[in-house]
Parts: structure tokens; sequence; C-alpha cells
């Protein structure tokens, strides 16, 4: 498992790969309904962390407790989001059914 730089938390190697990639266009994912609840309510917890910080007035601290907090959930979101699979695109879909049409 792989650390970020900006975080210093364990990313998965699934993220590491997906985010080091330069794709010209981005590729959609297959979300399971427990993957989107997930992502769902860990948006929610990391938008009111994130509210609460700015209502509070904080100064960015490297050793802030709350921004650690929203960095670990963000990490999380990430890790569940890539988790998910790529959905094939319609070129690859063809070529999959051409290739079994001539196999």
């Amino acid at each position: 498992m792989a650390t970020s730089i900006t975080t210093g938390f364990p990313l998965p190697a699934s993220a590491k790969a997906a985010s080091s990639t330069a794709r010209a266009r981005s590729r959609r994912r297959r979300i399971t309904p427990r993957a989107g609840r997930a992502l769902e309510i860990l948006g929610h917890a990391i938008e009111y962390l994130a509210d609460e910080f700015v209502h509070r007035g904080g100064s960015f601290s490297a050793h802030d407790a709350q921004l650690e907090a929203v960095q670990l959930l963000m990490a999380l979101n990430r890790q569940v989001y890539f988790e998910c699979p790529e959905v094939p695109s319609f070129g690859e879909r063809c070529r999959a059914l051409l290739h079994l049409h001539t196999a």
C-alpha cells in the first residue's frame, strides 16, 4: 500500500495507479449500491467536517486533527471509489463481441 504525499495516509495500490496514469478521458465505474451508500456517507462526513472547519475559522496546520480527519475520510472515499470496477467503453464491448464471434 502506498502513502499519499499530501495526506500521509495509506492509499490502495489501485488509487495510486489510477491517479498516476494520465488519461485523455475519465472512465466510468460500476458502483454497487453498497459502495454508493458508503460514498454518500463519506461525502456527507467530509462536507460536515469541512464546513465546521471553515465556520470555526481554523488555520491550515499540518497537525490539525480536524484536517487530518478530513484527509483520512477523503482517502477512504478514493479507496471505495477505485475498488469499483471500470465500465468498458463502447469500443471495448464491440471488440469483445466481435472477438467472441470470430473465435
